[in-house]
């Protein structure tokens, strides 16, 4: 009975966010003009709703992690704007905290953002829309 305890408990504080998990979160931004030449010196916002981020790329910026996506604009004098936007998805812990925690540690993730993340890298095109899914990770959608 002893063991079991101590093997719930391991599991109660490996699957918690808040306890395991970062905050902040890097992303690598890089940005190229529509002939795929990376671009330097380019002024990029990234937003969620934990607040507005600068980044001059091609760079990292260190994000807090939050359940709502976070979109990008990038600026540089003689090129479109370039855009994205990154899905916000549960980590693994979080499912965790639903399945082993009854719910109480995700609430708390979710609450904090911990429980979640998005891609960690970032290829902005100036003068389209990039979107950006974890799910989808090795083939990003882009629009003009």
């Amino acid at each position: 009975m002893k063991l079991l305890i101590i093997f719930v408990s391991f599991c109660f504080l490996y699957s918690c966010a808040s306890i395991t998990g970062e905050s902040n979160q890097p992303i690598s931004i890089v940005v190229k003009d529509e002939k795929g030449n990376t671009l330097k010196d380019v002024n990029c916002t990234v937003v969620n709703d934990k607040g507005a981020y600068e980044v001059t790329a091609p760079g990292f910026v260190n994000i807090q992690r939050s359940a709502t996506d976070i979109s990008v604009t990038c600026k540089k004098n003689g090129y479109p704007d370039g855009l994205a936007k990154a899905i916000s998805r549960a980590r693994g812990n979080m499912w965790g905290n639903v399945i082993l925690g009854g719910g109480i540690g995700a609430i708390i993730d979710h609450s904090n953002g911990k429980g979640y993340s998005y891609s960690d890298q970032m290829t902005v095109t100036m003068g389209k829309t990039t979107l950006y899914d974890k799910k989808m990770e090795s083939n990003p959608k882009s629009k003009q």
